[in-house]
Order: structure tokens, then C-alpha cells, then sequence
């Protein structure tokens, strides 16, 4: 029997009295051929999910099976490309039907014309199992590419392999035996979106994504493995902190996930990383990017599949052994497109019309990061950092609020720290990082025992700081006794010579770890000097005419990252000014 559409509403589509189709298995809808997955199944109707356009589709037009779920093609030439939500490449599409996707486009998502430079890494007669290693090529110049026995074969004997040299991905590498009978393997396999791919272990979480923003490194660190999210209303920051992150973070591959964002936004993400020189390597940042461009003019559905392929992408070279940042922006605009897909399945809606499963959903995309040891013994990991746009800087709406439960980084942006252009508008009382205690081995290590007990003072500064502001409103600083309007005049150091920090400058957009703990000493041994003399009787207002004050806000920038012995000159220049006093 010919399956045929029964009824259309919007992107759902509902096929009558079936059963050819098993639940998130991936078919063709209508004569175009238009990209589905079945979402529900009753003895009276499948419903399937389109992730195109659905206009001209018309009732009584075929249904296609295929068997399979919906799944991501995993292989060498994923790096500097750019896919939509269910991974068409769009260069490609591009190239066929210009400027826009036409419907029922179906382009192979790897180039399989493109040859690689292939290193065969077993030989006939090697036992073989789930993730291991059988071949490598250069995918870009950063990334080295590592084909990995599929995790449903558990264990396999080679028969036939492949001579080293150039090979398409649809070329044969190896051939194995195993309980089902022969296979060959490629250089690329599938994998089901919607499921975790398999690893040996988690691990406990030890270091930080350092990512040169002081803000987050020191005060609010994530860890490598770990889950941030950055909530923020229109203007604050959000796109704009995660391109400074993607730019400049030290993990080795960046996925990007466009999820409904405006089409500019990703624009400027392209010219910006092919202009952009990784600084670790002096290579193109697209060497190690992956772009999911899923634009909010783009059918809503394959917002809901883009998070997903994303994070199997990410997942597929985590377990190569790779150190993976994912950047959604945003899973506001996602749950959107859940709200949208629910309201056409007419399911009661939950709090302001969300679906009630949005929880569960948020949870099983945030739970897919970890620090793991894979199936072939590599230690890996994915970090998600996910923007929340909620409406009116409202963080009190069920994304925001769903999504803290699930992450143990928050960084609240604010709009009255952005509309005063203090960048990152990282609003440092209302946001915490869980991590601190997790990676406290590693700053130790890294900058000396001192780290955590600076971070502390800074910190507990900005906390004395606003709840002194409530009484400056009131009757301003004037009436404030020395040792007060000392803590403010530090704390507006910390907050515009530290916290503050410029994109544009080159001493500035990236800032060292060693270079934080520096600043960090001389703001504090700063203060220091000055509770002494304040003690000893003299004036706040003395204090503030040496101009030492202004100096060290100035650091940031006159102080190069390659000249840190500086800092002992300034620390020597306060001293010496303020004993003169």
C-alpha cells in the first residue's frame, strides 16, 4: 500500500492507517522529496515532522520510507564547512539553486569528489573494536582527521586494508570480519542525532576553558566538559561574547550552532573567522570551525534538529580525543521552534505556552557535555555554552529558569552594564560559576597558591562595593567614612580596570592567565598601601591625588602580554609613591 498524506499543518504532516514507518525514522515527504522524521505514531496516524518548507504540498501525495533515523554523516571535510540544521552543506546547495534552498534539496553533506591524503593504521589479521583508530588524514592544516571503528561493532577481525595515498570517502579503507558476517568501512560513517554516541567513561572535571576573558577565567570560570549558559535581553552581548570565546578559547574545535539567529549575525561570524588567525597556530580560525547556520528565515523544525546535529558533531570528535566548544546561540530561539511544532500537534501547553517536555529536552542537550575517556582511550571533551534570549531581560521565563537548573555556570548579562559599553556585560552579583572548587588544583598549579585567595578578594570587594552603593543613592559618597570610599574606589578599579575589557585592543582582546593573577596582585597590594595609610589618619581624597589610582586601570593596556616582569615596576611605583604620603 502506497503511504499518502492525509492532512498538512504547517510542518507536520500526519499520514493515515500505516505501518511502514517505525518512531524518529527519517523519510521523504510528497513528490519533492522534502526531509522529514516520524514523531509520533498511532493506529490511526503517523505524524511526521518536515524540516523544509511545506508550501505546495498537497494531500494525497506519497510518503517515502528509508529505514533509518535521522543521522549526521561523519567523516573528514566537516572542519571549515557550513551546514544548515540537518547537515546540507550550503556552499554546495549554494552553487545549485543560488541564493536560496529549494525545497527537496538533497546534497551529499561531505564532498565526495575531494581526495585526502589517507594513513592506514592497522593491518590484515589486527582485532579490532568500537572506537579504535584504523586510519588518519590531515582534514585542515590544525586538524588531524582519525576514521574510527563504527561503536555497534564490538569486535572484528581485519581482512583487507587500503594502500596509504590519496582516497575519497566513499573509497573502501579497510575490510572486517565480524559475527554479522564481512564489512567494509569507509572513511566516514552515520550516526543517529538524536542519541549520545558511546565512551568508556566520564571523568572528573580538573581544567578550565580558558578563553582570556578575566571575567570568566577568574571570577566565573567553565571547565572543560562543562555547561554555561548566557542569558541576556536584546543588545547585551550574548552573540558577541561567544564570537570572543570561539575566537579565542583553548579548545581545539569549535562547533558554532546559528539556531534561528538573524541572518547578519551569522554573516559577520563567516567574515570575521575567515579574516581571523588562530593565535596558537597562526592558521585560519575556520581551520577548526564548524558553522551550523540555521537562520531565523529558515523553516522552524530544523531549528529543533540543528542543536542536535551540532552536539554529534562535536560528540564524533570528541571521541578522536579532541577538546570541543560548542556555542548555541540560541536555545531561546529553539524552544521556540519546540513551542511552534507543539501547538500544531495541539498538546497542552505548560507555562507561557511552552511544552511541558521542555525540560527534559533542555536536560538531555546540556547533559551531552563531559571531560570522558573514549572508547579508544583518549581523553575528550564537550563544553556547551548556550545563549538564552529571554524576552524583556525577563529571567524569570521557563527557558532561563529551565536552563539554570541544568548548568553550573551563569553569566547573567545586563543591559544597563552594556547600554554604559562595559564589556562584557557580565553582571558579576547575579551570575556564579559552580567550577571554582573543581578547578582550584589547576589555578594553583597554574599561577601559585595565591590565585584562589586574590579571586576571593576581588570578589568579596564588588559584594562590600554593592551594598555600599544602596547607601550612596541615598545620601551619596560624600558622608562616607575613608575606609568606605576606599572599597569604592577600589572596586571601581576592579570594575573598569579588570572586569572591563576591549575587543579592539591587541594587548587586550586576549588577556593570559599569568597576565590576570599580575593585575590582580597590583589592584590588591594597592589597596593594601592604602588601608595602612587610612589607619594611620590619612585622607581618602590625599590617597586619590597621586593619581595611582588611574595608573593601575591603565595596566591593561600599558602593559604588553609579552612584558609581565612590568608589573614589579608597578608594584614598586605604588609602594614607593605612597610612603611618601
Amino acid at each position: 500500500m502506497e503511504n499518502k498524506i492525509y492532512s498538512i499543518n504547517g510542518p507536520v504532516v500526519k499520514v493515515k492507517d500505516t505501518k511502514d514507518f517505525s518512531m524518529l525514522e527519517m523519510v521523504y515527504v510528497g513528490n519533492k522529496r522534502l526531509i522529514g522524521e516520524v514523531i509520533g505514531i498511532t493506529t490511526e496516524y503517523t505524524t511526521i515532522q518536515v524540516y523544509e518548507v511545506t508550501t505546495g504540498l498537497m494531500p494525497g501525495e506519497p510518503v517515502y520510507p528509508t529505514g533509518s533515523p535521522m543521522s549526521a554523516t561523519l567523516g573528514p571535510g566537516i572542519l571549515s564547512n557550513i551546514f544548515d540544521g540537518i547537515e546540507r552543506p550550503l556552499k554546495k546547495i549554494e552553487e545549485i539553486s543560488g541564493a536560496f534552498i529549494a525545497e527537496g534539496t538533497n546534497v551529499p553533506s561531505l564532498d565526495t569528489e575531494k581526495s585526502y591524503d589517507v594513513t592506514v593504521k592497522v593491518k590484515i589479521g589486527d582485532k579490532v573494536s568500537a572506537g579504535e583508530i584504523y586510519a588518519t588524514c590531515p582534514e585542515t592544516a590544525l586538524i588531524e582527521h582519525r576514521c574510527m571503528i563504527h561503536p555497534s561493532i564490538k569486535e572484528a577481525e581485519v581482512t583487507w586494508v587500503c594502500e596509504n595515498g590519496a582516497h575519497k570517502i566513499e573509497d573502501t579503507i579497510i575490510k572486517i570480519k565480524t559475527a554479522k558476517g564481512e564489512d567494509e568501512l569507509k572513511l566516514y560513517q552515520k550516526w543517529p542525532i538524536r542519541q549520545s554516541r558511546p565512551i568508556k567513561g566520564r571523568l572528573p572535571i580538573s581544567r578550565p576553558l580558558i578563553t582570556g576573558q578575566r571575567i570568566i577565567d577568574t571570577i566565573l570560570p567553565v571547565a572543560k566538559g562543562g555547561t554555561a549558559a548566557i542569558p541576556g535581553g536584546f543588545g547585551t552581548g550574548k552573540t558577541m561574547t561567544q564570537h570572543q570565546l570561539a575566537k579565542w578559547c583553548d579548545a581545539d574545535i569549535i562547533v558554532y550552532i546559528g539556531c534561528g539567529e538573524r541572518g547578519n549575525e551569522m554573516t559577520q561570524v563567516l567574515e570575521e573567522f575567515s579574516e581571523l588567525v588562530d593565535p596558537k597556530s597562526g592558521k585560519a580560525l575556520t581551520d577548526r570551525t564548524v558553522l551550523i547556520a540555521n537562520t531565523s528565515n529558515m523553516p522552524v523544525a530544523a531549528r529543533e534538529a540543528s542543536i542536535y546535529t551540532g552536539i554529534t558533531l562535536a560528540e564524533y570528535y570528541r571521541d578522536m580525543g579532541y577538546h570541543i566548544a560548542i556555542m548555541a546561540d540560541s536555545t531561546s530561539r529553539w524552544a521556540e521552534a519546540l513551542r511552534e511544532i507543539s501547538g500544531r500537534l495541539e498538546e497542552m501547553p505548560a507555562e507561557e505556552g511552552f511544552p511541558a517536555y521542555l525540560p527534559s529536552r533542555l536536560s538531555e542537550f546540556y547533559e551531552r557535555a563531559g571531560y570522558v575517556e573514549t572508547l579508544n582511550n583518549k581523553e575528550g571533551s564537550v563544553t556547551i555554552i548556550g545563549a538564552v534570549s529571554p524576552q524583556g531581560s525577563d529571567f524569570s521565563e521557563p527557558v532561563t529558569q529551565n536552563t539554570k537548573r541544568f548548568v553550573r555556570c551563569f553569566w547573567a548579562l545586563d543591559k544597563s552594564l552594556a547600554y554604559a559599553r562595559h564589556y562584557p556585560a557580565i553582571n558579576w552579583t547575579s551570575s556564579y560559576s559552580e567550577y571554582i572548587e573543581d578547578l582550584k588544583d589547576f589555578y594553583i598549579d597554574a599561577c601559585g597558591e595565591n590565585f584562589i585567595k586574590y579571586r576571593q578578594k576581588i570578589s568579596n570587594i564588588l559584594v562590600e562595593e554593592n551594598k555600599l552603593m544602596e547607601i550612596v543613592k541615598l545620601i551619596g559618597s560624600d558622608v562616607l567614612p575613608d575606609d568606605q570610599k576606599l572599597i569604592i574606589e577600589t572596586s571601581r578599579v576592579i570594575r573598569v580596570g579588570f572586569l572591563q575589557q576591549n575587543a579592539y585592543h591587541k594587548d587586550d582582546t586576549y588577556v593570559p592567565l599569568e597576565k590576570q593573577y599580575l593585575m590582580m596582585e597590583v589592584i590588591l597590594h594597592l589597596n593594601h598601601m592604602c588601608k595602612k595609610l587610612i589607619s594611620r589618619g590619612i585622607t581618602m581624597s590625599d590617597i586619590l591625588e597621586t593619581g595611582l589610582f588611574e595608573k593601575v586601570i591603565k595596566i591593561k593596556y600599558d602593559i604588553p602580554n609579552d612584558h609581565l616582569e612590568m608589573f614589579k615596576d608597578y608594584k614598586t611605583e605604588i609602594s614607593e609613591t605612597l610612603n611618601k604620603i
